[in-house]
């Protein structure tokens, strides 16, 4: 049987077969209203069919939207999982410690000690204490400061120089002190001091040099001295060669 007949239709001629036998009217004029009436059921059939595919369409359309925006999320939180996984892994990596520096000792004994022999005019005792103090912390911006002025008071101008400059870089603020501090005062007649002066109280090219040279004469100064030392310990020198010998490099 044809998928596309309609039994409606058989039952339409047996009702107008009916009543044209009963109202006694002609067959073609009942044709004529079961073919109206035939059409008018066949169009509204269409449009249901149609609206149905339609309805149907539409359906699928939302489907295919719902699991499209389905397949983006799970992909969006496939991604999220695979970055938080790849930092979590990176966060548990060891890292290697950057290198601290060790800190000081509160207390710096030399510091102290330092400070006491050059309050009592002992300016050179004052000068080596400073030196172990600087060893211990490098970046005593008041052991720097302190040292340059006992240099200074010494007339040792380039150590001085060296050593002041080292306190600025270092964070020491208080210029106004270099102008007028007394223990400074032989370093202000210098000629180099107005080129430090300018220099934001750092040392010039020309300063470093020479510095530079003063400090490796005093190394090798110190060397030599070292020297006759071991000698007069190993018993190769008697004391009072040892002091002849030390008088002459002291000159």
């Amino acid at each position: 049987m044809n998928k596309n007949f309609d039994p409606t239709i058989i039952f339409v001629i047996i009702a107008l077969a009916v009543m044209a036998g009963a109202l006694k009217t002609p067959i073609f004029f009942w044709g004529i209203i079961g073919y109206v009436i035939y059409r008018v059921m066949n169009k509204n059939k269409k449009r249901d069919r149609s609206s149905r595919y339609e309805r149907r369409d539409r359906t699928r359309d939302r489907q295919s939207t719902r699991r499209s925006q389905q397949e983006e999320y799970r992909e969006r939180r496939e991604r999220m999982e695979a970055d938080y996984r790849r930092r979590r892994q990176e966060n548990q990596k060891p890292r290697s410690a950057p290198a601290r520096r060790p800190r000081p000792p509160k207390n710096n004994p030399y510091k102290s000690s330092g400070i006491k022999k050059y309050k009592e005019y002992e300016y050179e005792a004052a000068i080596e204490d400073f030196k172990k103090a600087l060893e211990i912390d490098d970046r005593d911006i008041a052991v720097h400061f302190n040292i340059a002025c006992a240099y200074s008071l010494t007339e040792q101008k380039e150590k001085s120089f060296f050593h002041l400059s080292q306190a600025v870089e270092l964070g020491f603020k208080d210029f106004e002190r270099i102008k007028t501090h007394d223990a400074l005062a032989f370093l202000r007649i210098q000629d180099e001091f107005e080129a430090f002066q300018a220099n934001g109280y750092q040392m010039t090219t020309n300063m470093k040099a020479s510095t530079d040279e003063v400090l490796e004469e005093n190394s090798a100064l110190l060397e030599q001295l070292k020297q006759l030392a071991a000698l007069r310990d190993k018993g190769l020198l008697t004391e009072d060669e040892f002091l002849l010998q030390k008088k002459k490099l002291l000159g």
